[in-house]
């Protein structure tokens, strides 16, 4: 069975997604990454653009980022503050 990790992601007052990921796409300001289970720890700015998620069923999900936001990965966890 693949790893997972806990990812949020959060816009004021709405929580858009929080459960247990394989990977988080996400647009940062100096290009697109991605983020699995074990990711070494980071906090960087995104920009606008997609996040995909991808869960342990198979599904893949997408989120609009309008404006960016902020990632923030440590502890087997990931945040995406938008």
């Amino acid at each position: 069975m693949a790893k997972t990790f806990h990812l949020t992601i959060a816009n004021v007052g709405e929580n858009l997604f929080s459960g247990e990921a394989l990977s988080v796409t996400l647009p940062g300001v100096e290009g697109v990454f991605t983020v699995m289970a074990n990711h070494e720890a980071l906090v960087t700015p995104l920009k606008g653009g997609i996040a995909l998620v991808k869960t342990p069923d198979g599904a893949e999900t997408s989120y609009t980022l309008h404006e960016g936001g902020v990632a923030e990965v440590s502890g087997g966890q990931a945040t995406v503050l938008l």
